[in-house]
């Protein structure tokens, strides 16, 4: 390996091709700056190569397959529905190049100059990138760091295997497992047992912790999945998990000291993230770090060094996509002089369970800590749209400060609960109340009537609620 000694100049360089990166990337461009992308691996990063579309395949597969039962009650004439899990690898396969090919020639449109490689620093305005044999030097004005976290396994496990399963190999299964155990309570975890469950394993979901969203959509939730039949285990710690060659056997302490070991074909069990930076030569630059070993940032995503800037996973924070195409852009909009803040006071969180989850803004309980709080709750079931649908799970809870009727937080959890999460944003980024929610057209019928009758329902106004019950579903 050779370094030469005169270096590329380039005005912006992302490290790191995922959805954070390569937003950043085309934003810059479209701004004026000549960008250099740098990846290690494949564009679109974890996200797209791994972790978010492949599982979102998975769960669209589960969904339809679970609504088939009702539109053959309408009159849909399936025959003999089964579920190839082989044909789907296939179509996941096919389903990740062309988005990767859409995003090389989003790239090559915005002229962005795309570089495969490893990249480290080498100074506060200069990074070495390694490929091969081939070693190339860039001096930069401004840099983004967007390498992602990198995974570590659970303690209690021996590693992950054909059996022990984490977030990517889960959803490379080839065949319905008749059973699986899956440890957790994020997102990553309801969204695999209720997609499996609805494809019909015998799931057993052991809980770390509570689940994670208002107390309200989490009652809704435990209730579903145990409707479709998952069994939710509470208070118990994973101790050890011991692999033979016909399953995995889990032995699980419960508070208090009694323990009890559970046999299944397939274990699940989430890596913990940690900032992927390892390699990337920070310690030269001295850069400033939590005490969790991330990059620490301020509101204009910019680290302890003035020319260098980090997003996504990297940073503090829920390791979301949505956070890091945010951060992106900020950073990108900054590196071009152009004022950008990033709040994440409002990030949306959503779980693509069955049916989906999407939340924004305080819980009620949060809200509690420093408001005065009015709070409704509207059932999907008395929602006309979601009733033809066949999608009758679920409910809409509204947070609001009693005193000014600002909308604190909204959580939903039904049919079309993520596609009507972006208008809450809008309305609680511009300090909307609830007659500003309530005021718009609603398209009947449609599933966003729900969201209208749970701002109603603040004041008792409901008309799908019996006054008993806006009394029963809403408190102030």
């Amino acid at each position: 390996m050779v370094v030469g000694e005169l270096a590329e100049e380039r005005e912006l360089i992302i490290i790191g091709g995922g959805p954070g990166g390569y937003h950043a990337a085309i934003r810059a461009a479209q701004l004026g700056l000549s960008v250099l992308l740098i990846e290690k691996e494949e564009l679109g990063g974890v996200c797209l190569n791994k972790g978010c579309i492949p599982s979102k395949v998975f769960t669209q597969l589960a969904r339809k397959h679970k609504e088939l039962d009702h539109y053959q009650k309408m009159g849909l004439g399936t025959g003999s529905v089964s579920v190839n899990l082989s044909k789907l690898q296939e179509y996941k396969t096919s389903l990740i190049g062309q988005l990767k090919k859409g995003v090389d020639s989003l790239c090559k449109a915005n002229k962005v100059e795309v570089v495969k490689g490893a990249a480290s620093f080498l100074a506060e305005n200069k990074i070495g990138v390694e490929n091969g044999h081939q070693f190339t030097v860039y001096s930069f004005q401004s840099a983004i760091i967007a390498t992602g976290s990198k995974r570590e396994k659970p303690s209690f496990i021996p590693g992950y295997s054909s059996r022990i399963l984490n977030e990517f190999s889960i959803y490379e299964l080839r065949e319905i497992p008749e059973e699986l155990i899956v440890h957790g309570s994020s997102y990553i975890e309801l969204e695999a047992a209720s997609s499996f469950a609805a494809l019909g394993t015998k799931v057993t979901l052991v809980l770390n912790g509570e689940l994670p969203f208002d107390d309200s959509i989490n009652k809704e939730l435990a209730r579903v999945l145990k409707k479709m039949k998952v069994k939710l285990m509470t208070g118990f710690e994973p101790q050890e998990a011991a692999e033979s060659s016909d399953g995995v056997s889990v032995t699980f302490v419960k508070q208090g000291g009694d323990s009890v070991t559970l046999e299944t074909p397939y274990f699940f069990s989430a890596a913990r993230q940690t900032a992927n930076i390892g390699d990337l030569g920070l310690d030269r630059l001295k850069m400033n770090l939590t005490n969790d070993g991330f990059i620490e940032i301020d509101e204009s995503c910019r680290t302890s060094i003035q020319s260098i800037f980090a997003i996504g996973d990297v940073t503090s924070g829920q390791p979301l996509a949505v956070k890091a195409i945010r951060q992106g852009k900020v950073a990108a909009e900054n590196a071009a002089d152009v004022p950008a803040e990033y709040d994440d006071s409002l990030l949306p969180v959503i779980a693509q369970t069955i049916p989906p989850i999407a939340s924004i803004g305080m819980t009620e309980k949060e809200a509690a800590e420093e408001y005065d709080v009015s709070v409704s709750t509207y059932p999907m079931g008395g929602n006309g749209f979601a009733q033809l649908s066949g999608e009758k799970e679920g409910v809409i809870k509204v947070v609001a400060d009693s005193e000014n009727d600002l909308i604190l937080g909204i959580h939903m959890m039904g049919i079309g609960a993520v596609e009507m999460i972006p208008g809450a944003a809008v309305g609680m980024e511009m300090a909307g109340r609830d007659e500003d929610f309530s005021y718009p057209y609603y398209p009947h019928p449609n599933t966003s009537e729900s969201l209208q009758e749970a701002m109603e329902a603040l004041k008792g106004r409901a008309v799908h609620l019996p006054p008993v019950k806006q009394k029963e579903f809403s408190k102030v």
